[in-house]
């Protein structure tokens, strides 16, 4: 029947042409400490992801890739700072009329305001 309508299954998947996700991760130190977590699985935690989407392609998801990756650093195991707030140290904005969709990531603008790290709290860009 569905043939007769011109109904099928082939391309009934709906596009997005571009999205960008933001993304928040935290790391327990009193956690850490009783699992043996050290330096070295933090490395490997970072090169994870910032090459997770390269080996994992899927045609439902396009094409996926890291582009920042922000890490804020406490002097302190309980922090010292709320990550909220550190959050809100980092702000996308379109680099582009926003009338447009967004069709690249040349068309946000990250900005970071690295003068309001508080003490203690060291900034790190890996990418």
């Amino acid at each position: 029947e569905r043939a007769e309508t011109g109904g099928s299954e082939m391309g009934r998947k709906f596009t997005v042409p571009y999205a960008l996700y933001c993304c928040h991760g935290f790391i327990s130190v009193p956690f850490a400490l009783e699992t043996g977590f050290n330096e070295n699985d933090l490395a490997l935690f970072w090169e994870a992801l910032l090459n997770m989407f390269e080996h994992d392609r899927s045609a439902a998801r396009g094409q996926m890739a890291t582009r920042k990756l922000i890490v804020f650093k406490h002097d302190s195991a309980l922090g010292n700072a709320h990550a909220h707030k550190l959050f809100e140290l980092v702000k996308v904005k379109r680099s582009t009329d926003e009338a447009k969709p967004p069709r690249d990531f040349s068309d946000y603008i990250v900005e970071i305001d690295r003068e309001s790290v508080p003490t203690g709290v060291t900034l790190e860009e890996k990418i």
